[in-house]
């Protein structure tokens, strides 16, 4: 058995971090993921710079990468197509598009409605496989929005059934504010299968706000997911979700179903130290568990042989 962890630090962890972060420590950041055995890296954005200003840089971070070793894929967010443009300029090869299931969380986050960024998606994506660039979608708020509150299921399931019909190879399911719990998950996964939704499509994207994500991981994983969206030592946040937590911390997930017998392919050791080297980077204690975990065993026995 085994399990796919879709990093996503270099993007959607520091994107709502105000501390400006050097084009180098990310592109170091991106080989420490590498390196801990990660294959799938969501590097940067190509939204407009004044938005998301962290990311402004997302050209030069695409270009300044070397050659991924074999299985390993580099994934940046488009908003629209002048963002693909600019992406497609700078050889993307694997690029993830984004809207919300609540409407009203899609007019803050992209200012149109839903039926405009499905449109807007569309050419993105068609954009992307005339060049051989391979798709994914995020659907935001499918258990919980911080302006409606519930979420319809069968609304969701309306839009994953479109993004898939569009193009997307996979659609990941946000829990952007955390609101989610284990049986709402079972009962959206539940839906999307009855609606003839291959498992195999679908991703899970937790964030931990409510302190449920792992729980979360776990339901998804009994109910037959198998990628699972991640952030180094829980890092993350959405500028246009008023309350959001990180994301579910990547370590603490292989932790979990490495322990369970199921694989991972990751390093825990380097995922660890990965958390580490972003704590200090970002000179803040980050809220991941086992990077916490790892750190504390390493200054203990730092003591003993001190």
């Amino acid at each position: 058995m085994s399990v796919r962890i879709y990093e996503v630090t270099p993007r959607d962890g520091l994107q709502n971090e105000s501390k400006h972060i050097s084009t180098e420590s990310k592109l170091e950041l991106i080989q420490r993921l590498v390196q801990a055995g990660y294959k799938d890296i969501e590097i940067t954005s190509f939204v407009k710079p004044s938005w998301i200003p962290q990311l402004a840089d997302g050209d030069q971070v695409l270009q300044r990468l070397p050659t991924p070793p074999d299985g390993v894929r580099f994934w940046s967010l488009i908003p629209n197509r002048r963002g693909m443009e600019r992406a497609l300029d700078v050889g993307v090869q694997h690029i993830a598009t984004f809207m919300s299931a609540s409407n009203t969380h899609n007019r803050k986050n992209l200012n149109r409605t839903q039926q405009e960024s499905l449109e807007n998606v569309r050419i993105v994506s068609e954009m992307a496989i005339d060049e051989n660039v391979t798709v994914r979608a995020y659907l935001s708020t499918v258990f919980g929005c911080p302006y409606e509150g519930e979420v319809n299921i069968d609304r969701s399931v309306e839009l994953v059934l479109r993004l898939l019909d569009i193009g997307a190879h996979e659609v990941s399911l946000g829990d952007t504010t955390g609101m989610g719990n284990p049986i709402l998950i079972q009962k959206t996964i539940t839906a999307l299968e009855k609606a003839g939704v291959p498992l195999d499509k679908l991703a899970l994207h937790l964030h931990d706000t409510e302190g449920t994500a792992i729980a979360n991981v776990l339901a998804g994983y009994q109910m037959g997911i198998r990628c699972f969206d991640g952030s180094t030592a829980g890092l993350g946040g959405c500028p246009y979700a008023p309350g959001a937590a990180g994301n579910v911390a990547s370590e603490d997930m292989v932790n979990m179903f490495e322990k369970m017998g199921v694989s991972t392919n990751v390093d825990l050791t380097r995922a660890a130290e990965t958390g580490m080297f972003l704590s200090n980077l970002l000179e803040k204690e980050l809220p991941g568990r086992y990077y916490r975990f790892h750190q504390g065993k390493i200054n203990r026995q730092n003591r003993h042989t001190a």
